[in-house]
Protein backbone atom coordinates (compact mmCIF):
# COMPACT_ATOMS: atom_id res chain seq x y z
CA UNK A 1 0.00 0.00 0.00
CA UNK A 2 2.25 2.97 -1.16
CA UNK A 3 0.05 5.43 -0.24
CA UNK A 4 -0.71 4.90 3.44
CA UNK A 5 0.74 4.76 6.58
CA UNK A 6 3.90 2.63 7.23
CA UNK A 7 3.40 -0.54 9.49
CA UNK A 8 5.62 -1.80 12.03
CA UNK A 9 7.03 -4.49 9.87
CA UNK A 10 7.83 -2.09 7.70
CA UNK A 11 9.09 0.34 10.07
CA UNK A 12 11.54 -3.07 10.88
CA UNK A 13 12.35 -3.48 7.34
CA UNK A 14 13.78 0.03 7.39
CA UNK A 15 15.90 0.03 10.06
CA UNK A 16 17.05 -3.71 8.95
CA UNK A 17 17.83 -1.54 5.84
CA UNK A 18 19.57 1.44 7.37
CA UNK A 19 21.78 -1.35 9.70
CA UNK A 20 23.36 -2.73 6.54
CA UNK A 21 24.08 0.26 5.54
CA UNK A 22 21.60 0.62 2.34
CA UNK A 23 20.29 3.75 0.79
CA UNK A 24 17.10 4.87 1.17
CA UNK A 25 16.53 4.47 -2.60
CA UNK A 26 16.85 1.02 -2.22
CA UNK A 27 15.36 0.14 0.94
CA UNK A 28 12.08 2.00 -0.89
CA UNK A 29 12.47 -0.08 -3.76
CA UNK A 30 12.16 -3.40 -1.58
CA UNK A 31 9.23 -2.00 0.30
CA UNK A 32 7.12 -0.35 -2.69
CA UNK A 33 7.24 3.12 -1.76
CA UNK A 34 8.24 6.55 -2.30
CA UNK A 35 12.21 7.48 -1.37
CA UNK A 36 10.93 10.37 0.42
CA UNK A 37 8.46 8.63 3.00
CA UNK A 38 11.72 6.79 3.80
CA UNK A 39 13.76 10.29 4.05
CA UNK A 40 11.11 11.61 6.36
CA UNK A 41 10.40 8.48 8.18
CA UNK A 42 14.10 8.38 9.26
CA UNK A 43 15.06 11.67 9.92
CA UNK A 44 11.79 12.59 12.05
CA UNK A 45 12.60 9.81 14.15
CA UNK A 46 16.42 10.11 15.18
CA UNK A 47 18.48 9.91 11.76
CA UNK A 48 20.27 6.81 10.19
CA UNK A 49 22.37 5.96 13.33
CA UNK A 50 19.77 6.48 16.09
CA UNK A 51 16.70 4.73 14.45
CA UNK A 52 14.57 2.29 16.25
CA UNK A 53 11.54 0.96 14.32
CA UNK A 54 9.80 0.23 17.87
CA UNK A 55 10.08 3.98 18.84
CA UNK A 56 9.16 5.19 15.81
CA UNK A 57 6.37 3.55 15.01
CA UNK A 58 4.91 4.69 18.91
CA UNK A 59 5.93 8.45 18.50
CA UNK A 60 3.94 8.32 14.73
CA UNK A 61 0.98 7.06 17.36
CA UNK A 62 1.31 9.84 19.23
CA UNK A 63 1.55 12.40 16.44
CA UNK A 64 -1.55 11.15 15.32
CA UNK A 65 -3.34 11.00 18.00
CA UNK A 66 -2.01 14.85 18.94
CA UNK A 67 -3.42 15.69 15.59
CA UNK A 68 -6.68 14.38 15.90
CA UNK A 69 -7.23 16.12 19.27
CA UNK A 70 -6.04 19.55 18.29
CA UNK A 71 -8.04 19.67 14.74
CA UNK A 72 -11.81 19.69 15.53
CA UNK A 73 -14.03 17.34 13.99
CA UNK A 74 -15.96 20.55 12.09
CA UNK A 75 -12.76 22.02 10.74
CA UNK A 76 -12.73 21.64 7.15
CA UNK A 77 -8.89 22.15 5.36
CA UNK A 78 -8.93 25.61 3.77
CA UNK A 79 -8.66 25.47 -0.28
CA UNK A 80 -5.74 25.67 -1.84
CA UNK A 81 -5.12 28.32 -4.63
CA UNK A 82 -4.50 26.90 -8.66
CA UNK A 83 -6.43 23.97 -7.39
CA UNK A 84 -3.22 22.01 -5.49
CA UNK A 85 -4.20 18.96 -3.47
CA UNK A 86 -4.19 20.00 0.14
CA UNK A 87 -2.92 16.71 1.54
CA UNK A 88 0.06 16.46 -1.07
CA UNK A 89 0.80 19.95 -0.40
CA UNK A 90 1.11 18.86 3.50
CA UNK A 91 2.88 16.29 2.54
CA UNK A 92 5.64 18.18 0.11
CA UNK A 93 6.20 20.58 3.23
CA UNK A 94 7.49 17.50 5.73
CA UNK A 95 9.36 16.37 3.09
CA UNK A 96 11.10 19.84 2.09
CA UNK A 97 11.48 20.04 5.88
CA UNK A 98 13.18 16.90 6.13
CA UNK A 99 15.58 17.62 3.55
CA UNK A 100 16.56 21.06 5.34
CA UNK A 101 17.00 19.35 8.24
CA UNK A 102 19.52 16.79 6.88
CA UNK A 103 21.68 20.07 5.51
CA UNK A 104 22.03 20.87 9.17
CA UNK A 105 19.03 23.18 9.80
CA UNK A 106 17.23 22.46 13.12
CA UNK A 107 13.81 21.25 13.37
CA UNK A 108 11.92 24.85 13.04
CA UNK A 109 13.98 26.60 11.44
CA UNK A 110 13.76 24.17 8.87
CA UNK A 111 9.83 24.44 9.29
CA UNK A 112 9.78 28.20 9.36
CA UNK A 113 11.95 28.34 5.81
CA UNK A 114 10.16 25.33 4.35
CA UNK A 115 6.43 27.30 5.28
CA UNK A 116 8.23 30.49 3.66
CA UNK A 117 9.76 28.88 0.42
CA UNK A 118 6.68 26.85 -0.30
CA UNK A 119 3.92 30.41 -0.56
CA UNK A 120 3.55 31.82 -3.63
CA UNK A 121 3.90 35.13 -1.80
CA UNK A 122 7.50 34.01 -0.69
CA UNK A 123 6.89 35.90 2.44
CA UNK A 124 4.59 35.59 5.60
CA UNK A 125 4.32 37.69 8.65
CA UNK A 126 4.98 36.28 12.33
CA UNK A 127 1.19 35.78 13.08
CA UNK A 128 0.92 33.64 9.55
CA UNK A 129 3.57 31.54 10.80
CA UNK A 130 2.31 30.82 13.92
CA UNK A 131 -1.00 30.14 12.51
CA UNK A 132 0.24 28.13 9.90
CA UNK A 133 2.72 25.63 12.00
CA UNK A 134 0.65 25.90 15.02
CA UNK A 135 4.06 27.16 17.18
CA UNK A 136 4.60 29.54 20.29
CA UNK A 137 4.95 32.73 18.62
CA UNK A 138 8.42 32.62 20.78
CA UNK A 139 9.69 29.66 18.34
CA UNK A 140 8.66 31.23 15.54
CA UNK A 141 10.60 34.21 16.61
CA UNK A 142 13.87 32.10 17.86
CA UNK A 143 13.81 30.79 14.43
CA UNK A 144 13.45 34.14 12.14
CA UNK A 145 16.68 35.55 14.20
CA UNK A 146 18.65 32.10 13.69
CA UNK A 147 17.75 32.40 9.51
CA UNK A 148 18.35 35.79 9.55
CA UNK A 149 21.80 35.58 11.12
CA UNK A 150 22.04 32.45 8.27
CA UNK A 151 21.29 34.99 5.26
CA UNK A 152 18.39 32.37 4.18
CA UNK A 153 15.68 35.18 4.84
CA UNK A 154 15.20 38.88 4.70
CA UNK A 155 12.99 41.67 6.42
CA UNK A 156 10.86 44.12 5.37
CA UNK A 157 7.98 45.79 5.89
CA UNK A 158 4.57 46.19 4.14
CA UNK A 159 2.17 48.78 3.59
CA UNK A 160 0.73 48.58 7.25
CA UNK A 161 4.35 48.72 8.77
CA UNK A 162 3.89 44.85 9.20
CA UNK A 163 7.39 43.29 9.45
CA UNK A 164 7.62 40.51 6.81
CA UNK A 165 9.63 37.43 6.01
CA UNK A 166 10.98 37.10 3.19
CA UNK A 167 12.88 34.29 1.11
CA UNK A 168 13.33 34.90 -2.50
CA UNK A 169 15.77 33.36 -5.66
CA UNK A 170 18.40 36.30 -4.32
CA UNK A 171 18.25 35.01 -0.55
CA UNK A 172 20.27 31.62 -1.31
CA UNK A 173 22.88 33.70 -3.13
CA UNK A 174 23.35 35.72 -0.15
CA UNK A 175 23.17 32.20 1.85
CA UNK A 176 26.03 31.02 -0.09
CA UNK A 177 28.08 34.35 -0.11
CA UNK A 178 27.74 34.21 3.70
CA UNK A 179 28.87 30.81 3.79
CA UNK A 180 31.86 31.67 1.64
CA UNK A 181 32.69 34.91 4.11
CA UNK A 182 32.67 32.26 6.99
CA UNK A 183 35.06 29.70 5.71
CA UNK A 184 37.47 32.18 4.46
CA UNK A 185 37.44 33.36 8.25
CA UNK A 186 38.52 29.80 8.88
CA UNK A 187 41.05 30.01 6.78
CA UNK A 188 42.48 33.11 8.21
CA UNK A 189 42.25 31.45 11.71
CA UNK A 190 43.76 28.24 10.98
CA UNK A 191 47.06 30.58 8.95
CA UNK A 192 47.29 31.91 12.00
CA UNK A 193 47.54 28.59 14.10
CA UNK A 194 50.70 28.26 11.79
CA UNK A 195 52.40 30.84 12.87
CA UNK A 196 51.46 30.41 16.97
CA UNK A 197 52.96 26.73 16.80
CA UNK A 198 55.69 26.74 14.67
CA UNK A 199 55.55 26.55 10.66
CA UNK A 200 57.45 23.54 10.60
CA UNK A 201 55.34 21.28 13.24
CA UNK A 202 52.83 18.53 12.78
CA UNK A 203 50.52 20.12 14.31
CA UNK A 204 51.30 23.49 12.03
CA UNK A 205 50.98 21.09 8.87
CA UNK A 206 48.12 19.96 10.11
CA UNK A 207 46.49 23.59 10.33
CA UNK A 208 47.94 24.62 7.05
CA UNK A 209 46.20 21.62 4.95
CA UNK A 210 42.76 22.97 6.97
CA UNK A 211 43.63 26.52 5.38
CA UNK A 212 44.34 25.28 1.57
CA UNK A 213 41.11 22.52 1.67
CA UNK A 214 38.95 25.87 2.76
CA UNK A 215 40.79 28.47 0.55
CA UNK A 216 39.88 26.80 -2.47
CA UNK A 217 36.21 25.64 -1.44
CA UNK A 218 35.08 28.99 -0.47
CA UNK A 219 36.62 30.53 -3.50
CA UNK A 220 34.79 27.59 -5.55
CA UNK A 221 31.19 28.46 -3.42
CA UNK A 222 31.65 32.13 -4.42
CA UNK A 223 32.45 31.85 -7.88
CA UNK A 224 30.14 29.25 -8.57
CA UNK A 225 26.86 31.56 -6.64
CA UNK A 226 28.64 34.61 -9.17
CA UNK A 227 27.82 32.23 -11.85
CA UNK A 228 24.19 30.69 -10.96
CA UNK A 229 23.07 34.24 -9.91
CA UNK A 230 24.01 35.58 -13.67
CA UNK A 231 22.61 32.70 -15.41
CA UNK A 232 19.32 33.18 -12.68
CA UNK A 233 18.80 36.66 -13.65
CA UNK A 234 20.00 36.46 -17.40
CA UNK A 235 16.60 36.89 -19.15
CA UNK A 236 16.71 34.32 -22.65
CA UNK A 237 16.82 35.95 -25.97
CA UNK A 238 13.88 36.24 -27.74
CA UNK A 239 14.15 34.18 -30.76
CA UNK A 240 13.28 35.53 -34.46
CA UNK A 241 10.42 35.47 -35.48
CA UNK A 242 8.79 35.66 -32.11
CA UNK A 243 4.95 36.88 -31.49
CA UNK A 244 6.32 40.44 -29.71
CA UNK A 245 6.95 42.24 -32.39
CA UNK A 246 10.87 42.96 -32.15
CA UNK A 247 12.42 40.28 -34.47
CA UNK A 248 14.02 41.83 -37.26
CA UNK A 249 12.06 41.46 -40.94
CA UNK A 250 13.77 39.21 -43.17
CA UNK A 251 14.27 40.62 -46.98
CA UNK A 252 12.64 39.37 -49.74
CA UNK A 253 12.71 36.24 -51.08
CA UNK A 254 11.95 37.07 -54.88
Amino acid sequence: MPGGRLTQQERQQIALGLADGLAYAEIARGLDRPTSTITREVMRNGGPTAYRADLAHRATERRAHRRRRATPRDAETPPQAHGRDAEAVREYEEVFTTVLMASGLPKMMARVLSCLTITDAGSLTASELVQRLQVSPASVSKAIAYLDSQGLIRRERDASRRERYVVDDDVWYQSMMASARATAHLVDIARQGVGVLGADTPAAARLENIARFNDFVSESIARAAEQAREILHTKPETPPGSSDGTAEPRGDRG
